[in-house]
Formats: C-alpha cells, sequence, structure tokens
C-alpha cells in the first residue's frame, strides 16, 4: 500500500455510532467518510472508492445484507467488515455469504481497528 492513509467508509444508521466509529479509526490514522444507510453507501461506493467498508446490518431503506452484494459488485477488492450487535454464528454465516469479508461485534469495538488492518495487510 502507498503511503497515503487507508480510507474508509461507514455505514450505520445513527449518527452517534458513525461519530464514535470516526474517532476510532482517525484515531487509528484511517480516513473516513460517512453513510446513513445500505442505499447511500452503495451509492457512494463506486465515487469514494474506499479501501475498506464497515457495514452495520440492521438500518432502515437497506440493511447490511442487502448492501453488502451490491457494494461486492461494485468492489470486487474491497473488504466489508459487517458490524452488528446480533453477532451468532447463523448471522455471521450469512454476512459471508452476502459478500462480508469478516464480522464484528458492536460489543467489541477495539476489534475493529485490528481486524481492518489485518484485512488492509497493515502493520497493528
Amino acid at each position: 500500500m502507498s503511503n497515503k492513509p487507508p480510507f474508509v467508509l461507514l455505514v450505520d444508521d445513527s449518527a452517534t455510532v458513525r461519530t464514535c466509529l470516526r474517532a476510532l479509526f482517525e484515531a487509528a490514522g484511517f480516513v473516513c467518510a460517512e453513510a446513513e444507510d445500505g442505499k447511500e453507501a452503495v451509492e457512494q461506493a463506486g465515487n469514494l472508492k474506499p479501501d475498506l467498508i464497515v457495514l452495520d446490518y440492521s438500518m432502515p431503506v437497506m440493511n447490511g445484507f442487502e448492501a453488502a452484494p451490491l457494494l461486492k459488485k461494485k468492489l470486487p477488492r474491497t473488504p466489508i467488515l459487517m458490524f452488528t450487535i446480533l453477532v451468532n454464528k447463523p448471522l455471521a454465516d450469512a454476512a459471508l455469504a452476502a459478500g462480508a469479508t469478516a464480522v464484528v461485534s458492536k460489543d467489541r469495538p477495539s476489534d475493529l481497528i485490528v481486524r481492518a488492518k489485518s484485512l488492509l495487510n497493515l502493520a497493528a
């Protein structure tokens, strides 16, 4: 990867969650953009071309399961981290089948940066 900071698209219907995620990722050296639902993320992704997408599962308009395959089609090489409070094996399997690269629980936000850096092959 070049010297430019990694660019992440944060997708969550909660402005509070997006603000917290932005603070977490910016503190780790990422540049961030935001979308409030899957539809907005799909619309923005082609132009923004993020290095990583952090995608909430449960959102109005278009949820993470609906958005993931559309995002994967637009950006097949971009990892998608599904970020949800409802992590269990069936949900994780469904998220991966929909196009997510990994699933992280909202109960463990510190895992997000570790997983994001791992997916982008960045030093932890």
